[in-house]
């Protein structure tokens, strides 16, 4: 122990893997209800329709991959044998935490998207590559917070 790697400095690190995995699973259970939502009020009019609409569902579920590879990583590097310093914890709470809010924000957008987007590709079948795009670009946000952490993972192992 040391003034840089007191004891309690782990915590921030734990913080991190719990952020990283309890906010972007939350994101991806956004993103399946809203999504889900709009998916059975189609199925009862025009149930050929369900497997398209299922688009918005499988891209939610990702989200939580993400928020697990950051905890994995996350938990990889903490050690009850080597020094784990402040800068290190604060480092990998800013890691679960950047996945874990734009995980949050990307199933959140993916759910809203999914759910009007079903509905009115119900009506107009041409909109089903524009709903697509955009779930994409919704998606990418969970991404963008991944590759953040992942930035910060290293910075704080180096």
């Amino acid at each position: 122990m040391s003034e840089l790697a007191p004891a309690f400095a782990p915590f921030f690190g734990f913080f991190g893997c719990f952020a990283a995995m309890v906010l972007s699973c939350a994101g991806a259970a956004i993103g399946t209800a809203k999504s889900g939502i709009g998916i059975a009020g189609i199925g009862a009019y025009k149930p050929e329709l369900i497997m398209k609409s299922l688009i918005p569902v499988v891209m939610s579920g990702i989200l939580s991959v993400y928020g697990l590879v950051v905890a994995v990583l996350i938990a990889g590097n903490l050690s009850p044998t080597s020094e784990y310093t402040l800068f290190n914890g604060f480092m990998h709470m800013a890691c679960g935490l950047s996945v874990g809010f734009a995980c949050l924000a990307s199933g959140y957008a993916i759910g809203v998207v999914g759910d009007e987007g079903v509905r009115k590709f119900m009506h107009q079948p041409r909109l089903f590559v524009g709903i697509v795009l955009i779930l994409i670009f919704a998606e990418v946000l969970g991404l963008y917070g991944m590759i953040i952490a992942l930035i910060l993972n290293t910075k704080a192992s180096a």
